[in-house]
This record gives structure tokens, C-alpha cells and sequence, in this order.
């Protein structure tokens, strides 16, 4: 129960710093937020993506299926997007077109598996080759 609350709490973490990456690229082309709010709407956001990442988003990889197959994967970045999206619009005070989503949605998947893998790097020690 310990190590699975540390892992949400990295990947919400992370979904933050994605985020808020994301939306220093595209502040005013497709993204818009309240910068007054500062860290704390970012931490929103992050939140708020990490539980529909746990929860919506296996609902909607399993029904997107068929197109994943079809495009050999690439369907993913579009459900990625999706769960950006959806993010944006249940986070009050930011503005996120889909098309901006998607893209924001690969630089926090980016983002996510660097760190992720430098964590788990650094946490084993060793390198393996």
C-alpha cells in the first residue's frame, strides 16, 4: 500500500512538471491559465490528470483498442491527448484546445518516462546491461 501511494504521489508530481513544461511551450497558442494561482493550479492539474490516468484511462485504452491495433500504436498519442484534455476542462481557469492537448500530452508522457527511468536508474544502483 506504501510503495503504490509514493508511485501516485511521483506521478502526480511528474504530470505537474509536465504540465506546467507544456504550458510555458504553448502559453497563448492553445493554452490558457490563471497565472495568479502559480504553483497551485499546476499541482491541480497534475492531480487531476493522475486520477483519470488511473481511472478513465484504461476504460478508454481497452474501448480504443481496434485503433490502436490499426495504427499500430499511434492511436495512443490521441487518447493521451484525451486525457489532457479532459484535465484542462475539469481544472477551472485553464484553456486547453484538443489539438494542443495531444501535443501537451506527448511532452508529459516524455517527460514522465525520462524521470521515471533516471529514478529507477538511480534507485537500483547499478547498471545493467
Amino acid at each position: 500500500m506504501g510503495q503504490q501511494f509514493i508511485f501516485f504521489l511521483l506521478r502526480w508530481l511528474l504530470n505537474s512538471l509536465g504540465f506546467w513544461v507544456a504550458a510555458r511551450i504553448f502559453n497563448g497558442h492553445g493554452i490558457t491559465y490563471d497565472e495568479s494561482q502559480g504553483l497551485s493550479l499546476f499541482l491541480m492539474f497534475g492531480f487531476v490528470l493522475s486520477i483519470i490516468n488511473v481511472i478513465l484511462k484504461p476504460i478508454i485504452v481497452i474501448l480504443s483498442l481496434p485503433a490502436i491495433l490499426l495504427t499500430l500504436g499511434l492511436f495512443t498519442l490521441i487518447v493521451n491527448g484525451l486525457m489532457v484534455y479532459l484535465a484542462g476542462q475539469l481544472v477551472p481557469n485553464v484553456n486547453i484546445t484538443f489539438w494542443t492537448a495531444v501535443l501537451a500530452g506527448m511532452i508529459v508522457s516524455l517527460i514522465n518516462y525520462v524521470l521515471t527511468n533516471l529514478i529507477d536508474f538511480q534507485s537500483r544502483g547499478t547498471y545493467e546491461r
